[in-house]
């Protein structure tokens, strides 16, 4: 999410810093123990397999306590592995918000702060769950962003964005776990889907995305009002039958 440098100064389009920001979730369609028990025991055979478990960024993570998945850091052979094992091994949907990083919209929209920035994000996410009768969210720990008052502030502009659009009351009632990541090994599998949804938009490389598109149900580009503004008003919605494409990389 970094905007700004040392002296405030801004620092996108620099070697290091994303151009977009992307929030998504995952639906797990079997037992959350059974899907959780088999990352777990894909992380542990990893741990014990020579030809991974010397590489220094496995090794590492082994050596500080334990042995779990993290896609920026896994080294690509893994990468290959664990996408392929999503498709073939677990039952799920992802969805993401891709927020593109443009400095006026934030310091006018989200006064500069990151937290106002994912807020608005993940109302997005949320809007259209308004008819779950319970909905328990575990979301990886992200500093302020997700302290309790900014995941309801997240909430307030869910409940307004779905009253604007809809016309009725958000029904769903939201429950946060806050959850470290390393602690939980479900996480791995969004933050996978995120990995290659951002491939996309950063690099225009989406052999990775292609890999798992049929599991990931929504990619919405919110700020790209082009796209939106056009024929199609979701223009810039993409789906297993729409799917994202190098031409959707940001220059």
């Amino acid at each position: 999410m970094t905007f700004f440098g040392k002296g405030k100064s801004c620092v996108l389009g620099q070697t290091g810093v994303s151009k977009v920001f992307i929030l998504g979730m995952t639906a797990h369609k079997e037992p959350l123990s059974q899907a959780r028990e088999k990352i777990i025991e894909f992380c542990q055979t990893t741990a014990n397999d020579p030809y991974f478990n010397t590489m220094p960024s496995v090794a590492k993570r082994i050596n500080q306590g334990g042995f779990y998945l993290h896609a920026k850091d896994d080294p690509a052979e893994l990468r290959y592995k664990f996408l392929t094992f999503m498709v073939s091994e677990l039952d799920f949907s992802s969805q993401a918000i891709v927020g593109r990083k443009d400095l006026d919209r934030f310091v006018r929209k989200h006064h500069s702060r990151e937290r106002e920035f994912y807020a608005d994000l993940l109302s997005h996410l949320l809007k259209d769950k308004a008819n779950y009768p319970k909905l328990v969210v575990n979301i990886a720990q992200r500093g302020s962003c997700t302290q309790g008052k900014n995941l309801s502030d997240a909430l307030q502009q869910t409940h307004a964005r779905y009253h604007s659009q809809k016309g009725g009351k958000y029904k769903a009632a939201i429950k946060f776990n806050v959850q470290q990541y390393d602690k939980e090994p479900l996480l791995t599998v969004i933050d996978y889907s995120l990995w290659a949804i951002q491939r996309v938009f950063q690099r225009g490389e989406d052999r990775h995305y292609q890999l798992i598109k049929d599991k990931i149900s929504l990619v919405f580009d919110l700020y790209d009002v082009a796209k939106a503004g056009k024929e199609n008003c979701w223009g810039n919605c993409y789906t297993p039958k729409n799917p994202l494409s190098r031409e959707n990389k940001i220059d």
